[in-house]
């Protein structure tokens, strides 16, 4: 039942996002901006549905777990084994020192920290960063996978764990699922005849959200693998869209649990807003980041007047 329900809801989403596409692309600047922004929600769906086959509870059966990835990464798009890696390193090292962005280390430049954090999760550039870096995978594979790149850009760039991983899977596979999705984007694109200008508005809208969404259910939390993270309060339309997602907490205790049970092992105190988090780290910035194991820092999701 649960697996059908996932099937549905993937359907349901490649008409919705493909409506918002077309509208983006063929109304006047207003009737694009909200097409825009009623994709920013709804593409989380599909990314949503990889999330749940990265932990094996998409689909009843890993083979069609992994079919439910892959067509689901081609709406993101990128590689459902990239995907999968990268995430389950996140589980690894959440909240320790090699997966920090809402704090820096005394080794680190809180100029360049702040830039990963505006740049990369506020301004949108972290989703950018994955199609462009799976076009370089699609052109040059030995050079995603060089020690150069691996060693020293994507460190630069603040992804130097993730890399590392990735560049350790099979190249014939990712390249093919690298593939699969821009020829899925290329067939989107041609069928509904869709302009650059459409096309952009609606990925970087998405961009916004999802980027930020990646750590807003993060900062300031516990410096702690598993429990640092939030169960956030946020509209039910919202939470719906991102099939229970922002019930990040219940998550990282439960990763095996699948969208639908989150619900009812969410925390129901202690939830700040996503709004609440969202704003602090435009207030703050990166912090100076206290020891592993420190508790959740609530005095920074407090406006100035407000903290003790």
């Amino acid at each position: 039942m649960r697996e059908r329900l996932n099937w549905l809801v993937l359907a349901a989403s490649v008409v919705a996002t493909a409506a918002c596409l077309w509208l983006a692309s063929h109304t006047p600047w207003w009737g694009a901006l909200l097409a825009a922004t009623a994709f920013a929600f709804l593409n989380n769906v599909p990314f949503a549905l990889m999330h749940e086959s990265v932990h094996g509870v998409g689909a009843a059966t890993p083979r069609r777990n992994y079919v439910l990835g892959l067509f689901a990464g081609w709406m993101f798009p990128t590689s459902f084994s990239m995907q999968k890696t990268a995430h389950l390193g996140h589980h690894v090292r959440n909240r320790t020192d090699r997966e920090l962005y809402d704090y820096y280390l005394p080794s680190e430049s809180r100029l360049v920290r702040n830039l990963w954090l505006y740049g990369g999760n506020l301004f949108g550039l972290y989703w950018f960063c994955i199609p462009l870096s799976n076009v370089l995978y699609l052109l040059a594979p030995p050079l995603y996978r060089s020690e150069w790149f691996v060693n020293r850009i994507a460190p630069a760039m603040g992804f130097g764990p993730y890399v590392r991983d990735l560049a350790q899977l099979a190249p014939g596979k990712v390249w093919l699922e690298v593939a699969s999705a821009f020829a899925y984007q290329g067939v989107v694109w041609w069928a509904l005849d869709l302009s650059w200008p459409g096309w952009l508005l609606s990925h970087w809208v998405f961009a916004l959200h999802w980027s930020a969404l990646q750590y807003v259910d993060h900062a300031w939390s516990a410096r702690d693998v598993v429990n640092g993270a939030w169960d956030l309060k946020v509209s039910a339309p919202a939470r719906w869209l991102a099939l229970n997602y922002h019930y990040h907490l219940a998550h990282h205790r439960h990763p095996q649990v699948p969208w639908t049970r989150l619900p009812e092992l969410a925390t129901r105190d202690l939830q700040p807003s996503f709004w609440q988090v969202y704003w602090s780290l435009w207030r703050n910035g990166v912090q100076p980041a206290p020891p592993m194991g420190a508790p959740a820092n609530w005095s920074l999701l407090a406006p100035a007047k407000e903290k003790p």
